[in-house]
């Protein structure tokens, strides 16, 4: 298996990871929590704010990458407070066009860094 990597400069990483892997057409980006790469602190806010901030920190990876938000067909979002559902589905809709990508949404206890949200995606290249 080949696999290519990615790594973003408005994006951060909280550990021995690359931002994206792509094998095979697919472009698997790993998880970004609401980090400001200008300050390395998490953005404070509303869970729109926050999940703008994780939207922000993925395009810049998709964008390495040479994708936009239109190759993904899969989305992960976790949630440290499924109460935030709504707001995060309000910011997420801004990002996203019909037919809209796969995707799960997942409450959990903690994040890193004490984040609220983290989204990963899952791209494919065209013609991959």
């Amino acid at each position: 298996m080949t696999r290519k990597a990615f790594m973003a400069p408005g994006a951060s990483t909280a550990g021995p990871y690359s931002h994206a892997v792509e094998t095979d057409g697919l472009v698997f980006l790993s998880g970004q929590t609401p980090v400001d790469p200008a300050t390395g602190k998490l953005v404070e806010g509303s869970i729109g704010d926050r999940t703008r901030q994780c939207f922000v920190n993925l395009g810049a990876v998709l964008k390495a990458a040479g994708l936009t938000f239109a190759d993904v067909v899969k989305c992960n979002v976790f949630l440290t407070d499924m109460s935030n559902f709504d707001g995060m589905n309000e910011v997420y809709a801004q990002f996203f066009e019909k037919p809209y990508p796969a995707r799960s949404t997942i409450g959990v206890a903690s994040l890193p860094r004490g984040a609220s949200v983290e989204i990963e995606l899952i791209a494919r290249r065209s013609g991959g």
